[in-house]
């Protein structure tokens, strides 16, 4: 569906709300999808791009569908921590610290360019995305709710960035690789660029989209379907468990816990989006790439045979096998 098409009538709050995003963002139809996926999860999104793909029109015009207060940190190599979560100040007249929070206090935080700052910045947020607060001094400050972290990194350049730590890559519950317009979608963007932008309403509010945060918590996930969503992590830590033994020697280390949790998760929240009251295995398909990428550390020699994460874990989807799909079987 596109921006320029009718809205059934009988459309839910989620399809107003990509509706009314796709008023100003042509095509990323995957990543819009992520996007509410994410925030339905309640996970953090790291989206990898070159410069002019619309990733930081996408996050504000979300933001303003949904109701929500949003904030933009570009990060550069000079931040500090305090620049992202907040500081104490003295206050001279009443002889006081007063604590100053800082831009992660907002319900969509989008982290421009996160690799340009150095680890102690990128470290600030592991707190945040983990906990969904911030301590500062002796005091520990709750950030608002829903709250969903958008983290952008450019892909062609190496100098002067700093590579994410592990540690806090794996905080991300999906990466999201975003690639250049069709020449059909470009002439929409050109087309656009020429009047003024449209302006959005407001769809939904943040109290609703808490209420639609509880209802994908109730779709059903079978457990065949968690045990494949473990599969397919064990699979990266030990290839040879599903006949794959030559890849052992490009993996470093495999996906972490974590990644089975996200997976599940996310796939239930995709399971509600797209209108079912379960999951079945397309759902953990679709998204076991965008979960997994990211968690895989590659040896010196898959990077030397040009390998990629999606490469390794596209011969796992394969090799794996996939449960018979599962309805509401309670």
């Amino acid at each position: 569906m596109n921006g320029n098409d009718a809205l059934p009538a009988s459309a839910g709050p989620i399809e107003k709300v990509l509706y009314e995003v796709k008023k100003t963002v042509v095509g990323q139809d995957l990543l819009l999808e992520r996007m509410i996926v994410a925030l339905l999860a309640r996970g953090h999104i790291l989206v990898e791009g070159v410069p002019g793909l619309a990733k930081t029109l996408a996050v504000k015009s979300l933001a303003e569908a949904i109701g929500g207060q949003f904030h933009r940190v570009q990060f550069t190599p000079d931040l500090v921590p305090a620049d992202i979560v907040g500081t104490r100040i003295y206050h001279q007249p009443t002889g006081e610290f007063q604590v100053q929070v800082g831009p992660v206090f907002t319900n969509l935080l989008l982290a421009d360019e996160i690799n340009r700052a150095p680890a102690k910045v990128q470290s600030a947020l592991l707190e945040v995305m983990q906990e969904r607060q911030v301590t500062i001094g002796r005091e520990t400050h709750r950030v608002p709710n829903p709250f969903l972290v958008m983290a952008t990194q450019n892909p062609i350049e190496n100098e002067g960035v700093y590579p994410l730590p592990e540690a806090q890559v794996d905080r991300f519950m999906m990466k999201v690789l975003v690639g250049y317009p069709t020449q059909s979608e470009e002439f929409v963007v050109v087309q656009r660029a020429l009047a003024p932008g449209a302006a959005l309403q407001r769809i939904i509010d943040p109290e609703t989209l808490s209420g639609l945060q509880q209802a994908a918590d109730r779709v059903y996930v079978d457990p065949s379907l968690i045990e494949f969503a473990v599969s397919l992590a064990h699979a990266t830590r030990d290839p040879a468990r599903v006949g794959l033994s030559d890849l052992t020697r490009y993996i470093t280390f495999g996906a972490s816990p974590r990644s089975s949790i996200s997976l599940v998760l996310a796939a239930r929240a995709l399971a509600y989006v797209r209108g079912r009251e379960y999951a079945v295995p397309e759902d953990l398909t679709d998204l076991a790439l965008d979960v997994l990428r990211h968690r895989l550390v590659l040896s010196y020699e898959a990077l030397s045979d040009d390998l990629t994460p999606d490469d390794i874990l596209a011969k796992i989807l394969a090799n794996t096998p996939v449960p018979e799909p599962a309805g509401r079987g309670r």
